[in-house]
């Protein structure tokens, strides 16, 4: 292990002050209205893992003990990593902001930390710092980057009690838990103080242990002191927590629960994410071939939008540094779509109509966008607008639209020999006050 805690971060989390009653800086509140105009981003899951091409779980799901764990960073060497071609991908694909793990629950730091040699740089082949180039890349394209950090640790001592995973790691049963705290915001620290703007933290891994003393107020307002611009969210399942600056959704839409990791996320007031993956893994998966469709994804990225939440869609890059051929073919022909309409999801807020059968409502100025997303759909229904109605028409081409009003609605019809298919977008112009 490399010498714990240089001066500069003993400092930084000896200052750090309670979040407790935290009130964003004006800087933050402008980076929340930035992040919900975005909608869409890239999440990246890439980490020693991808050797084994079984997911990024692979250490816990097939109970590899740590010592056997460690072989594999010898044959990690992404020598095909492009960080141009992986934030241009994410450009073309019409995605505003990239979320790459720093750290998983394997605790492989994938960037040169002098707190641990257990690390990219210290232990693979490759030698270098991927996040680094990535994030110089970022700032050349005018690309927001996020890191996520795994407040879990399979691989660290002091990451105890254990939780309720990583127990075939054969660690000691001992540790030390404030020091794993003073570990993990020590990491925090190099990554907001060597790698320029971070556009936010994205966390995960506090539900392993919901009871432990995680000292929240601690880690945030370290984050908030250094850059207080930089937007957290924490991926625990549940309501909102002090110091936070965004909420997220694991795999389903805010409200919902269907894949169970949500039974206690009440919708707080905070800008919304979901994130799904392109298949069925986060991490580089060989067997995995459930690839979603491009109309289910696209589908999904209007409902996110309708639901007033971004859609961070997931790729797991290979162990040689390249994003599979499948994610590609699928992102270049969202990236056509979004070029088309991407005028109805960029800088929207939840339209007037809530999500319904048919589809669901964005809105930017006085323009209502309808998101008709069922082909057999005839007409659809929706509150009469307040304003003056100029124009009913389909988004993509300006025809007008047959409609009628009565005191309290405004019914659409559908012209026939319409293709759908995955969103026929309906566009609501009304007088400007």
């Amino acid at each position: 292990m490399k010498k714990l805690l240089i001066p500069l971060l003993i400092f930084a989390m000896q200052s750090a002050v309670s979040q407790t009653g935290y009130q964003p800086a004006a800087e933050n509140l402008a980076n929340r209205n930035w992040f919900q105009d975005a909608r869409f981003g890239m999440f990246i899951h890439w980490g020693v893992y991808a050797v084994l091409g079984d997911g990024e779980w692979v250490m816990n799901v097939q109970k590899i003990d740590r010592a056997t764990y460690e072989k594999l960073p010898a044959f990690f060497n992404p020598t095909a990593f492009d960080p141009a071609e992986w934030v241009s991908l994410a450009k073309s694909a019409g995605m505003k902001y990239i979320v790459i793990t720093s750290k998983h629950h394997d605790g492989f730091a994938m960037f040169d930390s002098k707190l641990t040699d257990w690390d990219i740089a210290d232990r693979t082949p490759y030698k270098r710092d991927v996040l680094k180039m990535l994030a110089e890349e970022c700032r050349k394209q005018d690309m927001k980057l996020f890191f996520y950090h795994s407040q879990l640790d399979w691989y660290q001592n002091d990451y105890y009690p254990r939780g309720n995973t990583g127990h075939s790691s054969g660690r000691p049963d001992s540790g030390n838990w404030n020091a794993y705290i003073e570990y993990m915001n020590g990491q925090l620290t190099e990554l907001l103080t060597n790698y320029g703007e971070i556009a936010g933290i994205w966390f995960d891994g506090w539900w392993d242990k919901p009871e432990a003393d995680w000292q929240l107020d601690k880690t945030y307002s370290l984050i908030h002191r250094l850059q207080p611009a930089c937007l957290i969210g924490s991926n625990h399942h549940r309501a909102p927590m002090p110091g936070e600056d965004f909420q997220m959704f694991e795999k389903d839409l805010p409200g919902f629960n269907t894949t169970g990791f949500s039974g206690e996320s009440e919708i707080g007031a905070l800008p919304l994410e979901t994130c799904e993956t392109m298949n069925r893994s986060w991490g580089f998966n060989l067997q995995d071939k459930e690839y979603k469709t491009v109309t289910e994804l696209i589908q999904y990225l209007v409902k996110a939008a309708g639901y007033n939440s971004n859609f961070l869609l997931n790729v797991g890059p290979m162990p040689n540094g390249k994003i599979q051929p499948e994610f590609i073919d699928t992102l270049k022909v969202l990236g056509q779509w979004m070029n088309q309409f991407g005028e109805t999801i960029y800088g929207t807020r939840q339209g007037p109509v809530k999500p319904c059968s048919w589809g669901v409502s964005t809105q930017k100025g006085n323009r209502i966008f309808l998101h008709v997303l069922k082909s057999d759909e005839q007409q659809v229904v929706m509150p009469r607008p307040d304003e003056k109605i100029t124009a009913v028409q389909l988004f993509h081409n300006k025809e007008r639209v047959d409609y009628t009003l009565t005191r309290t609605e405004l019914t659409i019809s559908i012209p026939s020999g319409i293709q759908h298919m995955p969103d026929l977008v309906i566009e609501i112009v009304r007088k400007t006050k």
